[in-house]
C-alpha cells in the first residue's frame, strides 16, 4: 500500500485504514471530488486546521491521481452556507466541513447529504446531533478536554481558587464547561468566576484584567484555548501579579508546547485538542472512495495531557499554530 497518514495523534485510526486491501491502478484513477470547508484563521487554532487542511489536500491529490480537493475558507455561518452550495454546485462527491456554528449551518449541511453525498462533519456538531446529517465524526473529546484539565488542577492544587476564561456559547464550550465541573467534583477547588473569552487573545486579556481588578487572589486559571492562554498571561505580566500560580490551557499549539518542553512554572501542562483532526477527517473520506474501507460513525480523538515528559512527541515547529 502507498497510504500514508496525515493527520497528527491518530495512530489507531490509520492503522484501520492502513489495513485496507490494495486495489490497484484502476481504483486509484477514479474521478472523485471532495469538497472541504472550514473556517478562515481567524485565531490560532483555526490557522491551524486552515494550514492542516491545504496541506493535506495536496499529498491526498498527489497520491490519487483522480482525486480533486477543492478547499474552502469562510468568516462565519452566512457565507460557509454559500460555500457549501458553491461546492455542491461544482459537483462534489463528499464534503468535509468543519462548521463556524454548527446550528446555523444545519440546513446547507443537510441538502448535502439529502443529494446522496458522503458528508465527513469535523469538532462540531449541532445542539441536537441529528445523525442522518452526516456519515462520519472527527472531533476532539471536548468533554475530556475539560475533564483532564479539572483533574490535573485538584490533584496539584487541591484547595486552588480557579478562575475560568470559557470559548464561545456553542455546544463544544458547554461540553468542556461539564467535563471541567466533573474534574473538579469532590475537591476543594473553588471557581470564582467564569466569563466568555470568544477563543481570542485580546478579549481573553480583557476578561483577565477584569478578573485580576476583582480577585485580589487568584490561584490558576483555566482557559479552553492556547491563543486564549497567551492573552491572560500578558495581562498578569502586565499587572505584575505573583499570587496565581499557573495557567491550564488546551489544543496544542507549538508556543505552549514549547513552554511546556522548557519548564516553564506559568505552563506546566497542556491538553491535547489538535487542529489536524481535519486532516484525519480528509484522509478517511479519500479512503472511503479509493480504499473501500467501511467509514462511518464516530472517530473521537484522545485529550491526552501533555507534560514535560511527553511535550516532544507534540512539538511541530513548521506547524503556524
Amino acid at each position: 500500500m502507498r497510504r500514508r497518514t496525515f493527520g497528527l495523534g491518530v495512530a489507531g485510526l490509520a492503522a484501520s485504514v492502513a489495513a485496507a486491501p490494495s486495489l490497484g491502478l484502476a481504483q486509484e484513477g477514479k474521478k472523485v471530488t471532495i469538497g472541504v470547508s472550514i473556517p478562515a484563521a481567524d485565531h490560532g487554532w483555526t490557522a491551524g486546521v486552515v494550514y492542516h487542511a491545504e496541506r493535506v489536500a495536496k499529498l491526498l491529490m498527489a497520491e490519487h491521481k483522480g482525486l480533486n480537493v477543492i478547499v474552502k475558507t469562510s468568516a462565519d455561518p452566512a457565507s460557509q452556507a454559500n460555500a457549501v452550495q458553491d461546492l455542491a454546485v461544482q459537483g462534489i462527491d463528499a464534503l468535509v466541513i468543519l462548521p463556524t456554528d454548527p446550528d446555523q449551518l444545519v440546513s446547507a449541511i443537510q441538502q448535502v447529504k439529502d443529494d446522496g453525498k458522503f458528508v465527513a462533519l469535523v469538532d462540531r456538531a449541532p445542539s441536537v446531533n441529528d445523525n442522518t446529517i452526516r456519515n462520519l465524526y472527527v472531533a476532539g473529546n471536548n468533554p475530556a478536554l475539560g475533564e483532564v484539565a479539572g483533574k490535573y488542577i485538584a490533584e496539584t492544587t487541591p484547595e486552588a481558587e480557579v478562575v475560568i476564561i470559557r470559548g464561545l456559547p456553542i455546544p463544544i464550550d458547554q461540553q468542556r464547561q461539564d467535563g471541567f465541573d466533573k474534574g473538579i467534583e469532590g475537591s476543594k477547588v473553588k471557581v470564582l468566576d467564569r466569563q466568555y473569552g470568544n477563543w481570542s487573545r485580546d478579549d481573553a486579556f480583557r476578561v483577565m484584567q477584569d478578573y485580576l481588578t476583582k480577585y485580589p487572589k487568584i490561584d490558576v486559571v483555566w482557559c479552553q484555548d492556547d491563543d486564549m492562554a497567551v492573552g491572560v498571561l500578558e495581562a498578569i505580566e502586565q499587572a505584575k501579579r505573583t499570587d496565581i500560580q499557573y495557567v491550564v490551557a488546551g489544543a496544542g499549539s507549538k508556543d505552549m508546547i514549547k513552554r511546556v518542553m522548557d519548564g516553564d512554572k506559568m505552563i506546566p501542562v497542556d491538553v491535547l485538542y489538535p487542529p489536524a483532526m481535519v486532516a484525519t477527517a480528509m484522509q478517511l473520506t479519500a479512503g472511503s472512495f479509493y480504499d473501500q474501507v467501511p467509514v462511518s460513525g464516530e472517530y473521537i480523538l484522545d485529550a491526552t495531557l501533555v507534560t514535560k515528559d511527553n511535550a516532544e512527541s507534540f512539538y511541530f515547529p513548521d506547524s503556524p499554530f
